[in-house]
């Protein structure tokens, strides 16, 4: 078995325990309160799931056209970055380079709904590429610096970890 190969467990297992964790924290806000917003500043949980699914719908669509274009050699100082766990970290708040679609802010069924076909489409990504060494594959993250292709699949779930954090963080300031 080839090395690359032997990696997917633990990523498969990441994306399912950050999925279920993220998936029980939105489902303990009450529907009233699904796209209030605490602040101006602050994204409502509605909001919060529509950057998630979006977000994972990027870093797979842009792993996609990375794995069409000739490979860039990174020579090994540069492949260094910060641990991704990093990502879940809260104490510091980053304002996204993704601009959000309003279109996707639903009610929940309809939100976790299409959380979950951004999940598959990561899945079928993962099948589909089993067969290659996606490590050779690098791109740079605006904060951890320069991560392959695996990375950025671990990425995925420590920023939907991240988020649960939020969510759990937006209800605790509703009125109970």
């Amino acid at each position: 078995m080839a090395s690359h190969m032997k990696n997917l467990a633990p990523i498969l297992d990441i994306l399912q325990m950050s999925r279920d964790r993220f998936v029980a924290i939105a489902n303990e806000v009450p529907a009233n309160l699904w796209r209030e917003s605490p602040s101006a500043d602050r994204w409502s949980p509605a909001e919060v799931v529509a950057h998630v699914t979006m977000s994972e719908q990027f870093i797979i669509a842009r792993s996609k056209k990375l794995l069409q274009e000739p490979l860039k050699p990174v020579p090994l100082l540069k492949r260094l970055h910060h641990p991704l766990s990093l990502i879940t970290w809260r104490g510091r708040k980053v304002k996204t380079p993704i601009p959000l679609d309003s279109s996707l802010i639903a009610d929940r069924p309809v939100a976790l709904s299409r959380l979950t076909a951004a999940r598959e489409g990561t899945l079928a990504f993962i099948e589909s590429t089993r067969n290659q060494d996606l490590s050779a594959y690098r791109s740079p993250h605006p904060f951890l610096g320069s991560l392959n292709v695996y990375d950025w699949i671990r990425i995925i779930a420590y920023h939907e970890l991240r988020h649960a954090k939020q969510i759990r963080e937006v209800v605790e300031t509703f009125p109970r």
